[in-house]
């Protein structure tokens, strides 16, 4: 049976969400309580019962229905219901199924705020009432809380519509578990003369009620790569008439360790790590070729485009060392090259501030482990001026919802949802508000 296609770089994600910053669990009075000052007011907006019942709601009815990448067509439908019912604009299709909607005053500066709306292939184990009802199908890595909290967003700041001082474009992205999506909606010029955008992931690393993020590198650009080396087959009992790709493969994989030990910055982190190694099906018989793969990770773009060079290198001199050719495929099974998630200082800074005055300076992890998963948000951020990715924290021991992203045991606290459409609305409209106390818009954007 032929080896598994390299996995999409949302996988490996979710496993190092798994393993990223410790946390200390706050009470739950503690994760409650919220900021003092005036963006602590969306809070308690979206907290409400009728409003937060609704969020719940959305979220529930997309759990039910799970859509794959770019097949999100009752999820899209449901948005676009939502955003119709407020009474929001939007363009629609947008990289296929995705949705791009508006707030505010219709020109610049324009800021813009992303969730991703697709699922995994994946049979839930959960036994609740609003278990997925599609075999195989499953809302895995939280992207219908976010749908929900976008929503939640979206309809905040259109009940505060008249007070924006900008515009902010509502991101509803497809195909993100793909990696493609991001790329596929900037190019429909879903960014276009948008200066700064925010996106967020749930996570059961931080408990509700708690939000985390970082400065710089947050998430590792991510790459797989697959070779064939080619020799030439023969009887495993008369090796001198045969070129021995088995051989040329072994060296090519420990040359390949060397790239991090030996060439790579101490304090830069990397990963090449190789995952198949694929040759013949017999004892007595030396295969006419070996195939191998795996992936590479970096947090720097000069370090990830080095590693990707080298990585070609290394396969094609240590095959021809053993008289072998060899090929190298950095698109193996459609999967992309996704490049680090870098959080611009500026906007980290206010995101510190903006959390701190909604959620509680108590409740925001600042200085968050930067981790080796990746997110084709990095696509919007390299189209945008200036972007910021962080964390919603989803845990809750007291319901079970403690696994991990893409654990068929995955389960959101609902509770969590008025902290994630709070944050990106907060976000959006003190963005703004900042922008247009700044000196003019040709000043620089660092001024956050």
């Amino acid at each position: 049976m032929a080896a598994p296609a390299p996995r999409p770089a949302r996988t490996l994600l979710a496993l190092a969400l798994a393993v990223a910053a410790v946390v200390a669990w706050p009470g739950a009075s503690g994760a409650a309580a919220g900021g003092a000052g005036p963006s602590s007011d969306v809070l308690r907006r979206a907290r409400r019962p009728e409003f937060a019942a609704w969020m719940a709601g959305v979220r529930r009815a997309i759990h039910e229905r799970p859509e794959l990448a770019f097949q999100e067509y009752e999820t899209s439908a449901l948005v676009r219901r939502e955003l119709d019912a407020m009474g929001v604009a939007y363009r629609y299709p947008v990289a296929g199924t995705g949705v791009a909607a508006s707030v505010g005053t219709g020109g610049p500066p324009f800021v813009a705020l992303r969730a991703d709306m697709d699922a995994l292939p994946l049979q839930e184990e959960v036994e609740w009432e609003h278990k997925s009802k599609e075999e195989r199908k499953m809302h895995a890595c939280g992207h219908d809380a976010h749908t929900a909290m976008l929503l939640g967003a979206a309809r905040i700041l259109h009940e505060r519509r008249h007070e924006l001082q900008g515009t902010v474009i509502l991101l509803f992205q497809p195909g993100e578990e793909v990696g493609i999506g991001a790329k596929k909606m900037v190019e429909a010029g879903a960014v276009d003369n948008v200066e700064a955008i925010f996106g967020f992931h749930v996570t059961v690393m931080l408990p509700t009620g708690v939000v985390g993020s970082r400065a710089g590198p947050l998430l590792a650009g991510c790459g797989f790569f697959e070779a064939v080396i080619t020799g030439v087959g023969g009887h495993a009992a008369i090796p001198q008439s045969s070129i021995d790709p088995v051989v040329a493969a072994s060296s090519v994989v420990l040359s390949l360790q060397s790239l991090v030990s030996r060439e790579a910055d101490p304090l830069d982190s990397q990963v090449v790590t190789v995952t198949r190694f694929q040759g013949g099906g017999a004892f007595n018989v030396i295969p006419d070729s070996v195939t191998i793969g795996g992936t590479f990770r970096c947090f720097s773009s000069e370090g990830f485009m080095r590693l990707k060079r080298r990585i070609e290198e290394v396969i094609v001199a240590q095959s021809a060392v053993h008289r072998c050719g060899a090929s190298v495929d950095f698109g193996a099974g459609g999967s992309p090259l996704l490049p680090p998630t870098v959080n611009t200082p500026s906007l980290h800074a206010h995101f510190e501030a903006v959390a701190a005055d909604t959620v509680g300076a108590g409740n925001v992890r600042g200085a968050m482990e930067p981790c080796m998963g990746s997110e084709d948000f990095s696509s919007f951020s390299e189209a945008v001026p200036s972007s910021h990715f962080y964390f919603v924290g989803i845990g809750n021991e007291g319901i079970g919802a403690v696994h991990a992203a893409h654990s068929p045991h995955f389960l959101i606290d609902d509770d969590a949802l008025p902290y994630g459409a709070a944050m990106h609305a907060n976000l959006a409209t003190g963005y703004l508000r900042r922008r247009a106390a700044s000196s003019g818009p040709g000043d620089s954007h660092d001024e956050l």
